[in-house]
């Protein structure tokens, strides 16, 4: 069957419409350095008609009358090239392009135009699009830019804490997020300090972050997709750049395998390493801060090799080890560590209207914990996930269809709260087959589809529709939606209900269920959601714009781990309900709010403000609660300014505000007797341990949140082969005293991260 499906798949894609029309199509790069250029512009002259290149610099133009025509090319920065063409009825031709970088007054008029196809072509409707420029405009802690700092700005994101934080996306817990790099599921994006994550800056070509309502070629959670892609190497010479602070050290190194030589194949490489040695600087810059709290080290490694033809087809290979240690004296030791290998890659048959995409991965994660108690805490997920994508073009509407087939296994051990053993050992596929048609007219964008998910090990098929869509009402105003359904089998190994928890598990889908819920029978092991999010955009002027967008998310069945198990489900404890004996148990629950936005960019300017409003709800069955990421209120203000014309200095700020997160407020506390000895333990004279009268679940609100941090940049006269630069930065600025937890025994309040200063120093070759 699966062999007849590969089959149908390649003849969908060699199938010709034939017309009495033609087409033309190719990849626009840049000229020096043969880097695909995104979102540039591709017009037909005489005719008004184009469309814009995408993130791999691939366009095409369908449905054009045959004759002689004149096709230019245009983006931000580079020189416009033209070309005459010959369109042949019945025939695509490829016209590739090659742009000159030039120095372009950011003022002049036409910058306007360029990008505007992409802006009417694209829904983006809870879509946040970062490109590796976006990076450099927010504090860089420790002197280096992170994509985890970025995220945090986004609308509708929140962000736990600088130890062990995590990030929430519209009322999802991180487990309903996929992060994806170059394709591959990354199954711990964050290290456990939370300023910095396992991406490193200098190799991040762009993020998009879906935050609700995303389309049918993502699948397998339930809240939000993060997809990260990294650049190729440099071309043409040999090329690096090296950093260090007080936080880290980073060295990249890249250049070509084949030099690129225009309308001719290339190849590259390109290498980062980056290792975190806090834990033992610490001791020296942050004294102050009890360097016992900042126990923090890791080691990225990444590489890649790019293999590019001169008609866009490409093939990508890449690698990672990523590595993390925490070990805080005399309590408890964290280590994870997650590998992985893979390739991606993009046919561009001659003479098609198509293009196919596909890609083949592997990887491996490990978390242990390490407790005075001596008892296993463990989890681990390995696997394969393989998948391609075909893609139409028929005038400015497209066609895509493709599969996907995840394969992994999960390892899990660890004791309860109560003590419980809980464990699982499981192999799990997933297959799932989507398609979508989007419509693309003058005053409207639709895109509709629906995604196909079959999930082996738990014999449950989820069948999800979606739709998309935006409607132009005037040049400046458009107004955007999108709802859908949502499946996912992974869970994490802790429980929702936890507070801090820097171990990060997966589990599998489990049998282990309630076999009910609320009064009704739990038929499917799936998690279950549905979304609908809405929106406008306002286009203030070139520079400016504002959007207004609200959410809801229906979480229709969450599995949770069951931290109150106190019985083995075996035959013996069969009288005691099923909340005291299963290892899962079942919740439903919602999440739903609204963001702001403004953005205003300029050559000089960059400001960004966002506040989001939002509601998150539980319900296990037997309480409504709020779950500790239910931040109400949430505010981010960001602002870069280049003090002169050859942009050597510059500085950028960010300030933000969230209210604060639930907690269970302490009632009281009695004498707690164990009763090892059994009944016939004398109580009067034995010693109980402290034992806690906890009120209402989360009924209490910790105090409010906020921060300011800054950096300086300073740019040391450059050549042309190399540069370099100092980076001043300071993480809380006015050390504001942010609660990390309180400690109900010692009555201890913990904090978050004090002020820390930081000087780095960057060059590149």
């Amino acid at each position: 069957m699966f062999k007849n499906f590969i089959l149908l798949f390649f003849l969908f894609v060699s199938f010709k419409n034939y017309s009495q029309s033609g087409s033309v199509k190719g990849s626009v790069k840049d000229v020096a350095t043969g880097v695909e250029i995104d979102n540039a512009n591709v017009n037909i002259r005489s005719i008004n008609i184009g469309t814009s290149s995408n993130s791999e610099g691939f366009y095409t133009i369908t449905k054009l009358t045959p004759g002689n025509y004149q096709i230019e090319a245009t983006s931000i920065g580079y020189d416009t090239v033209v070309f005459n063409i010959t369109i042949v009825a019945d025939k695509t031709i490829t016209q590739n392009f090659f742009l000159k970088p030039i120095l372009y007054n950011i003022g002049s008029g036409r910058v306007v135009e360029v990008g505007k196809n992409k802006k009417k072509e694209d829904v983006d409707i809870g879509t946040t699009k970062i490109t590796a420029k976006q990076l450099t405009k927010i504090p860089t802690i420790g002197g280096t830019p992170d994509l985890v700092q970025y995220l945090q700005i986004l609308p509708g994101v929140v962000f736990s804490g600088d130890q062990g934080g995590q990030l929430y996306i519209r009322g999802g817990s991180p487990i309903m997020n996929k992060i994806l790099l170059d394709g591959m599921t990354i199954y711990n994006p964050f290290h456990s300090i939370g300023l910095f994550s396992i991406f490193d800056a200098d190799l991040i070509k762009s993020a998009d972050v879906y935050s609700a309502g995303f389309g049918v070629e993502y699948g397998g959670r339930v809240s939000a997709i993060v997809d990260v892609k990294t650049r190729d190497g440099d071309k043409k010479q040999l090329a690096g750049n090296v950093a260090v602070s007080p936080f880290l050290g980073k060295i990249s190194l890249e250049g070509p395998l084949k030099k690129f030589i225009p309308g001719r194949g290339s190849s590259s490489f390109i290498v980062s390493v980056k290792n975190s040695y806090l834990d033992k600087s610490s001791h020296i810059f942050y004294n102050y801060a009890d360097p016992g709290r900042l126990p923090y080290s890791f080691n990225d490694v990444y590489a890649k090799m790019s293999f590019n033809s001169s008609n866009g087809s490409n093939l990508k290979v890449f690698g990672f080890n990523f590595k993390d240690n925490v070990n805080f004296p005399g309590s408890t030791s964290y280590g994870w560590n997650q590998f992985g290998f893979g390739t991606r890659f993009t046919m561009i048959p001659e003479g098609k209207q198509t293009r196919v995409d596909g890609f083949l991965t592997y990887s491996n994660y490990l978390i242990e914990q390490k407790e005075i108690d001596n008892k296993p805490r463990s989890s681990g997920i390995n696997g394969f996930n393989v998948g391609l994508t075909a893609t139409t073009f028929n005038a400015k509407d497209e066609i895509k269809y493709g599969f996907e087939i995840n394969g992994f296994r999960t390892q899990f051990n660890i004791y309860n709260t109560n003590n419980r053993f809980i464990d699982q050992d499981q192999y799990t596929t997933e297959l799932c087959g989507y398609g979508l048609y989007k419509f693309v007219r003058p005053k409207f964008v639709l895109e509709t589809g629906v995604r196909t998910q079959f999930y082996a090990s738990l014999g449950n098929t989820s069948i999800e529709p979606r739709v998309n869509g935006k409607y132009n009402i005037s040049k400046k105003l458009t107004f955007k939606m999108a709802a859908g359904k949502y499946s996912q089998n992974l869970m994490s190994a802790s429980s929702d209900k936890d507070v801090v928890n820097l171990f990060y598990g997966f589990l599998s889908g489990s049998d282990d269920l309630p076999k009910n819920f609320n009064g009704k029978p739990v038929t499917s092991r799936l998690q279950l959601a549905w979304h609908g999010v809405a929106g406008l955009e306002y286009d203030i002027d070139k520079y400016s714009d504002v959007s207004i967008e609200g959410f809801y998310k229906n979480f229709n069945q969450i599995t949770n781990i069951n931290r109150d198990k106190l019985f083995d489900d075996v035959p013996e404890y069969q009288s005691q309900p099923e909340k005291l004996r299963k290892s899962f148990i079942v919740e439903n629950g919602s999440a739903s709010g609204g963001d702001f936005r403004y953005k205003f960019e300029n050559r000089r300017v960059y400001i960004w403000a966002v506040y989001s409003l939002t509601y998150v709800k539980r319900y296990d069955g037997e309480i409504t609660y709020r779950p500790s990421w239910d931040r109400r209120h949430n505010i981010n203000l960001v602002m870069d300014y280049v003090f002169d014309k050859k942009a050597r200095l510059s500085a950028n700020a960010r300030w933000n505000y969230g209210s604060g997160f639930p907690f269970t407020q302490t009632q009281g506390f009695y004498e707690k007797m164990n009763l090892q000895s059994g009944p016939s333990a004398d109580y009067t004279s034995a010693n109980g341990a402290l034992g806690i009268v906890y009120a209402g679940f989360n009924q209490g609100r910790l105090p409010t949140y906020h921060r300011l941090d800054a950096s300086v940049k300073y740019t040391f006269k450059a050549t042309k082969k190399y540069k370099s630069w100092l980076v001043l930065s300071v993480t809380n600025i006015y050390n504001r005293s942010n609660i990390f937890y309180f400690d109900r025994v010692s009555f201890k309040r913990v904090n978050q991260l004090p002020i820390l200063p930081s000087l780095s120093f960057n060059a590149s070759f």
